[in-house]
């Protein structure tokens, strides 16, 4: 039986990813082992998707600051022939999508075109806030979700961080939980006392740390901190390159989308009343 698993992994190596999601779970099974110029195209990529289905060769490789030769070298790596194979990926990830968001953001913008500036900006926020839910449904995936609940479950407090950016979504679920009936500390960093807080934290404990691009250091500490401490955690990113993802028993990816350079934080706060609500629902059903 050993022999047999050990063949269907050695068969899924040998055969290329075929579609976005699968491609992603083989990059982050295989960042920390790629050269450093790997890891930037990786990066890029993963961070660029539609600049990667639509551009050339040339031109992903001006952006991404590699070669040509480096998105041909990181393709092979990853059992791709040659960078147009690799790139199918990235067109059959558009094919897929059934939500024209940006094509209505486009039409929008042609319509009120002679509406009030402060009725554009609203309704430019909401669109930003369907696109980024849209993209927390196409790249929900069960098994991630169930994993992070079953690691909170079992803590005996669950310590929230987030700072910054991130903070209204900690501070959101520490408030959610506390209703639920969920024993939680926020790391909140009053006074200066966020490592005394996190200093509490042991192997019963578990940990939701909230971090995007550029990500909060105080954040990427405690989070250490905390994990070296012995308790698990659950981070909330936006990559396979998160600092918070390497350190992580359990991560969701999110990808919020912009207005006018002021990303949405909507797709964030869904998954965190989701996490919220579905983890008191699972110690409820227990009692």
């Amino acid at each position: 039986m050993a022999r047999g698993k050990a063949m269907d992994s050695q068969i899924e190596e040998d055969f290329p990813p075929r579609d976005f999601a699968a491609l992603r779970d083989r990059v982050a099974a295989r960042w920390e082992d790629l050269p450093p110029r790997l890891t930037q195209v990786a990066q890029y990529a993963l961070d660029h998707p539609d600049d990667v289905a639509f551009g050339t060769a040339a031109s992903i490789a001006a952006k991404a600051h590699v070669q040509p030769s480096t998105l041909v070298r990181f393709s092979q790596a990853l059992g791709y022939q040659g960078f147009s194979d690799l790139q199918d990926v990235f067109r059959s990830r558009l094919r897929d999508q059934v939500l024209g968001y940006d094509e209505r953001m486009a039409q929008l913008r042609e319509h009120d075109a002679g509406a009030p500036r402060a009725s554009t900006i609203l309704e430019g926020f909401a669109d930003a806030s369907l696109r980024s839910i849209a993209a927390l449904r196409a790249r929900h995936d069960p098994r991630v979700l169930e994993k992070a609940l079953t690691v909170l479950d079992a803590a005996h407090t669950v310590y929230l961080v987030g700072l910054r950016r991130s903070f209204p979504v900690a501070s959101y679920m520490g408030y959610a939980l506390g209703k639920l009936g969920v024993r939680t500390i926020l790391v909140d960093g009053v006074a200066g006392l966020a490592a005394e807080q996190a200093g509490f934290a042991d192997g019963n404990d578990a940990v939701i740390a909230i971090s995007f691009t550029p990500y909060a250091s105080e954040t990427v500490a405690l989070t250490t901190q905390m994990r070296e401490a012995g308790a698990r955690v659950v981070a909330i990113t936006d990559s396979i390159f998160s600092p918070l993802a390497s350190q992580a028993d359990a991560w969701f990816e999110i990808a919020e989308a912009d207005f006018e350079g002021f990303r949405s934080m909507s797709a964030t706060m869904t998954l965190a009343m989701a996490l919220a609500v579905a983890l008191a629902d699972r110690r409820k059903a227990k009692r």
